[in-house]
């Protein structure tokens, strides 16, 4: 079982809620950051119910840096040095961009984007001098393709992108045996589309095919203990990154045409309200899953291919070997 620290950032809900479960249960300390008192409070009991070390709620604004640093003191001070720093807060919207104001716009880039960079350079001051640690930073396929009525997340997860790969290129630069890593999402059934900001006529639900925040949660500890750059979730990550690089006009005239209707549902579905500019799991908890149980995904082959691909590399290196050798043999006969 492993063992260690880790800061989740926006670990009361969705993927940050499932990383939460998934570190306990491999028996790391957790601290949790985020907004909302009763989301802190339950994945807190979450992580004492799997049996780990030590469990700490530390109410922040991931877009606050004094407070990401105060909270990245107390974590040490509490838990002992941070091992594993993981930035999945964000905010969202489902508007066109010319209905979104400044001030909308300048939060949900403040918080997706700006809130890993205050977690990478949190985490940075202090794994630094020990030469130890992983940062993991949570993507998107929309860091690659963008998609309508998101402008402010899409434009967040390409700058987080970018800010990573710099970052790691620097580590490199200095020799640094710290690490940072990415993971892409597809879809996910989160309660995002219950209270993100909808100025659209219907309910926010995620773009098909939809998975479970738990295979998310797998893949970020993975790449947290693995020697992996990057790590993707889902098919149509796959093939929304490939397809933006073969065919990227194909693509967009795709997504023009399906991209806003396929983002609402006339289903009657839980709306909590923006949460913008104020949680909305302050008084309830809303967990790791949203309201799409019936169709989200719990496997998902292209996860467990890259997970296991030492394997199966190896796997057709031995059969490729054999099917040398036997051409060989046939040719002497």
């Amino acid at each position: 079982m492993s063992t260690g620290t880790v800061v989740i950032t926006g670990g009361t809900a969705g993927v940050g809620r499932a990383a939460v479960r998934e570190f306990a249960d491999a028996g790391y300390d957790v601290a949790i950051l985020a907004r909302g008192a009763a989301g802190l409070k339950a994945a807190e009991e979450d992580v004492r119910a799997a049996g780990a070390r030590k469990a700490l709620a530390v109410p922040t604004d991931v877009a606050d840096p004094e407070a990401v640093e105060r909270a990245a003191q107390q974590v040490e001070d509490e838990l002992g040095p941070i091992d594993v720093w993981v930035n999945t807060a964000f905010a969202g919207s489902l508007a066109f961009f010319w209905d979104t104001t400044d001030e909308e716009y300048r939060r949900m880039t403040e918080v997706t984007y700006y809130g890993q960079v205050n977690g990478t350079r949190a985490a940075l001051a202090r794994m630094r001098p020990r030469d130890h640690g992983v940062i993991v930073n949570v993507g998107s396929a929309m860091a690659y393709r963008s998609i309508p009525l998101q402008s402010a997340y899409c434009g967040a997860k390409h700058a987080v992108k970018g800010f990573t790969e710099s970052v790691a290129t620097e580590l490199a630069h200095e020799k640094s045996r710290v690490r940072i890593r990415m993971v892409q999402l597809p879809g996910l059934n989160t309660p995002q589309f219950t209270w993100n900001l909808n100025k659209m006529p219907g309910h926010p639900r995620p773009v098909a095919p939809v998975y479970q925040p738990e295979l998310a949660a797998r893949a970020i500890r993975f790449v947290a203990e693995h020697p992996r750059r990057s790590i993707w979730v889902g098919i149509s990550t796959a093939y929304t990154i490939l397809g933006e690089r073969v065919a990227p006009t194909v693509v967009r005239a795709y997504l023009a045409r399906t991209g806003v209707s396929g983002q609402q549902t006339d289903a009657d579905l839980p709306r909590h309200g923006s949460n913008v500019f104020a949680p909305r799991d302050d008084d309830a908890d809303r967990g790791a899953h949203g309201p799409f149980d019936d169709e989200a995904h719990s496997r998902d082959p292209v996860l467990w291919a890259s997970m296991h691909r030492g394997a199966l590399l190896a796997g057709a290196a031995v059969s490729g070997l054999a099917g040398l050798a036997g051409l060989g043999l046939r040719r002497r006969r």
